[in-house]
């Protein structure tokens, strides 16, 4: 279906089925309390592949930690980065820190309404940018993330919907007056309700409108992508330990993990080597800790790390992006989720 065909009696029909559903049946969930934009901006970061439990144990903290815009955008990397460990894909924690910095410098600490200007900002994409500007703003932006495009597919019977069609369907069905509420009503539906499988037809409040469950094909919309086998890759790690303390080392500011703080990877050399490379001295025998797996969204990483005591007068000075961390003293030095396993497994062995 065209979307400038859908008569405008549906539309609005649609609208109040679904908006009346919203309001008897919307999740308390904590970042619908408040329409604060940077409240508002921040709930939409961390929902960015990453489920609602686990946003909900992060939230409130980082408002504590970070309660205003103009906070954030003077706090460290190193420490924005702490408050996001373990919410995993940490450029997204890089880009809200530069996107309140920006906020800050170009518009006196207040997060623009326009969407073309939220548009502008780092890590703001086309779906937040529409989420921010009608929840926090009012403003009838169409957003479209992978619960919206399942309701949308099933609700027209539309097997693969282009990117163009979802945004002009979203832009015709958005309510003027109730913008925010119909965005989260959308997303409500599609996360609750027209679930992905086994989604609960006899308690969806818009059955009347839905044409893939009169034509019987809810189960297949929208069609399912077939999906890509993922690669192993086998990343050794020497854990050099020292006096009771381990050392970790700074991820270079490009590519995987970016600027995040990790064991040292020892590839086709020995753990030995990497200690020697660092001026380091080996000293007794190395020995295995538990592999840890770890699912990224283009591969699959096996951690294999290996332990090894070195000696090294404390006044020889490690590379710069290293340092000495001791149990209990990480401070803010952020760890992703597989090399915190690291290194809690390395303070086991310790016991």
């Amino acid at each position: 279906m065209k979307p400038d065909s859908i008569p405008p009696d549906t539309v609005a029909g649609l609208r109040r089925a679904l908006l009346d559903h919203y309001d008897r049946s919307a999740r308390d969930l904590p970042w619908r309390r408040d329409t604060d934009p940077y409240r508002v901006l921040v709930s939409e970061f961390m929902l960015q592949q990453t489920r609602v439990e686990t946003v909900i144990r992060y939230y409130e903290p980082w408002l504590e930690r970070f309660p205003t815009v103009t906070v954030l955008a003077e706090a460290e990397e190193d420490q924005v980065l702490k408050a996001w460990e373990g919410l995993g894909y940490y450029r997204r924690a890089r880009n809200l820190h530069r996107a309140a910095q920006v906020v800050a410098e170009r518009h006196g600490g207040t997060i623009p309404s326009d969407p073309d200007e939220l548009r502008s900002l780092p890590g703001v994409g086309e779906y937040t940018t529409g989420a921010v500007a009608s929840i926090a703003f009012g403003v009838p932006a169409p957003a479209v993330d992978g619960n919206v495009r399942r309701v949308f597919a099933r609700l027209f019977d539309v097997a693969t919907p282009t990117t163009v069609w979802l945004r002009e369907i979203a832009g015709r069905l958005v309510s003027s007056d109730r913008a925010g509420d119909w965005t989260q009503a959308l997303m409500e539906l599609g996360a609750t309700v027209c679930t992905p499988k086994s989604p609960t037809c006899d308690a969806c409040p818009v059955t009347a409108w839905c044409a893939s469950l009169a034509a019987g094909t809810v189960d297949e919309r929208p069609a399912r992508a077939k999906k890509r086998e993922v690669p192993t890759r086998v990343i050794p790690l020497a854990v050099l330990c020292r006096s009771g303390e381990v050392l970790l080392q700074r991820r270079s500011a490009g590519g995987l993990l970016a600027g995040l703080w990790a064991f040292p990877e020892s590839g086709d050399v020995t753990p030995a080597d990497v200690a020697t490379r660092l001026g380091l001295q080996p000293e007794g025998e190395p020995h295995s800790l538990p592999v840890v797996e770890h699912r990224f969204t283009h591969f699959h990483a096996r951690y294999v790390p290996t332990v090894l005591e070195v000696r090294g007068d404390v006044s020889v000075a490690v590379p710069e992006g290293s340092r000495w961390v001791r149990p209990g003293g990480l401070g803010d030095t952020a760890l992703p989720v597989a090399q915190r396993k690291v290194f809690d497994s390395w303070l086991n062995s310790m016991e």
